[in-house]
C-alpha cells in the first residue's frame, strides 16, 4: 500500500514526502520531478512550449507506472486531481492524504517560486491561488482518504500524523 500526497502546491507535499520516505524507509516518487527528467525540461518550459494539456498527458502517463508500485511514497503535482483516471489509479494501491493550507499560508510558502507557470494568466498571485483552490477543492475532497491541515505544523509533525493514520 502506497502513501499518496495530494494538495495544492505549497502545502508541503515534497518536504513531507521526503520526510516520510526517510522515516519509513520507502522509496519516494516525486511526479513533477519524474516528468521533468522524462521530458528533459522544466515544467515551466514544457508548458510554455506545449501547453497545460500536454503536461497533463505526460503526468497521466508517468502516473500509471508509479501508481502500480507498492510500499512507496508518491508526491503528486497539485493538478493530479483534475483527471479522475489519475485518482482511480492512485486509489487502487494507495491511501490519499490531502495536505491543506489557507491561501495566505500557501502564498507565504511559494511566493518566491518562479519554477511554475501561471495557471490563470492576467491575475495576481493571490487571485490565482484563491481561484485555483476554489476550483480544485471539491476534487481534493472527493479524492482524499484523510485530510491533514499543514498550517503551523512542522514537517516532522505532519509526517508523524500521516504515519499514525496509515
Amino acid at each position: 500500500m502506497n502513501i499518496v500526497l495530494i494538495g495544492y502546491r505549497g502545502t508541503g507535499k515534497t518536504a513531507v514526502g521526503k520526510k516520510l520516505s526517510h522515516k519509513l524507509r520507502r522509496p519516494l516518487f516525486q511526479l513533477d520531478a519524474l516528468i521533468e527528467k522524462h521530458e528533459g525540461s522544466s515544467i515551466s518550459a514544457l508548458v510554455k512550449k506545449h501547453g497545460w494539456d500536454y503536461f497533463r498527458d505526460r503526468e497521466s502517463e508517468l502516473l500509471g507506472s508509479v501508481a502500480n508500485k507498492d510500499n512507496c511514497i508518491i508526491d503528486t503535482g497539485g493538478g493530479v486531481v483534475l483527471r479522475r483516471e489519475n485518482i482511480d489509479r492512485l486509489k487502487k494501491n494507495g491511501l490519499l492524504f490531502w495536505l491543506t493550507a489557507d491561501p495566505e499560508t500557501i502564498i507565504g510558502r511559494i511566493q518566491d517560486d518562479t519554477g511554475r507557470p501561471s495557471l490563470t494568466p492576467g491575475k495576481s498571485f493571490l487571485e490565482e491561488v484563491a481561484e485555483v483552490l476554489q476550483q480544485r477543492l471539491p476534487l481534493y475532497m472527493q479524492a482524499q482518504d484523510f485530510t491533514i491541515d499543514t498550517r503551523g505544523k512542522t514537517i516532522d509533525a505532519i509526517a508523524d500524523e500521516i504515519v499514525k493514520l496509515f
